[in-house]
């Protein structure tokens, strides 16, 4: 069987996309080709194809999931949705980061299940995410995310423009959010996406806590769960470092998009 090399088409150039598209350039290249980017910032797109040196091209939404054999969304939670959307229209599997676009239209999932279309979602900066969903075969009474990051981390969010707290001028380890993982996907889109996978390999959106906690004195981003139902208790933590260009992404998510797509595409066989 003559196999060919997948094509990758990727949504979204900012941090992870970028180093995805390195990875599809390095460890990644027996398998896979980097056939087209896209972004709604045309110079973000330039820049992740003069990074990579691959002389690929920049597409529209539409054209690139009509060219690419597997998507990767690492856009936003804005776009992920219609990303997915479009992919099961045009039976196209896919990885998706922006998983916080998701809470609230889980029915996708089904339907992409229903068509055959498979959809990965990669842990991000979590650990114990297969223990969660083993514990999901008994009954599960509380799923508890406690998040804590620096404050260069948080800003911008909507959720503290609203409330009109400034984290620059926090002084001490301060509770900023605290409430479900429904309201902080929206609050903080860019900050707690580990909420939206918590909550989907979960008791859903609604049911899970997420309580946010920040301080000039913290170095890295801090991801505790916490379990309990009819298993017993169960408690993680995970200390990420954040992406050194990028303080609002764990370099742990990086890597668990990279590791997700490799075992996606050793699945994959193209040609005959």
């Amino acid at each position: 069987m003559n196999i060919e090399k997948l094509k990758i088409g990727i949504i979204g150039c900012g941090t992870i996309g970028t180093e995805i598209a390195l990875a599809c350039r390095g460890r990644l290249k027996d398998k896979v080709i980097l056939s087209a980017v896209c972004d709604a910032n045309a110079k973000s797109a330039q820049a992740l194809i003069d990074k990579t040196g691959l002389g690929i091209g920049m597409l529209g939404l539409d054209e690139i999931i009509k060219e690419a054999q597997f998507i990767v969304e690492a856009a936003s939670a804005s776009i992920s949705s219609e990303v997915l959307k479009k992919c099961i229209g045009l039976k196209r599997d896919c990885l998706i980061m922006s998983v916080g676009g998701l809470i609230g239209g889980e029915g996708l999932l089904e339907e992409a299940k229903k068509k055959g279309i498979k959809v990965y979602i990669p842990s991000g900066a979590l650990c114990g995410i297969d223990g969660l969903k083993s514990a999901m075969a008994g009954k599960i009474d509380s799923v508890t995310l406690t998040t804590r990051k620096p404050p260069k981390g948080l800003v911008g969010a909507p959720y503290l423009k609203e409330q009109k707290i400034d984290v620059e001028n926090i002084k001490k380890e301060t509770v900023v959010f605290e409430g479900s993982a429904q309201d902080a996907v929206k609050g903080f889109p860019q900050n707690v996406n580990v909420s939206a996978v918590l909550s989907l390999a979960g008791i859903g959106a609604r049911k899970t806590t997420v309580r946010l906690v920040t301080s000039p004195d913290y170095t890295k981003n801090i991801h505790e769960v916490e379990v309990t139902g009819e298993f017993g208790r169960m408690s993680t933590i995970t200390e990420n470092v954040p992406s050194k260009t990028n303080p609002k992404t764990s370099a742990l998510a990086i890597f668990s998009a990279i590791a997700t797509l490799e075992a996606a595409v050793s699945s994959v066989r193209i040609g005959t």
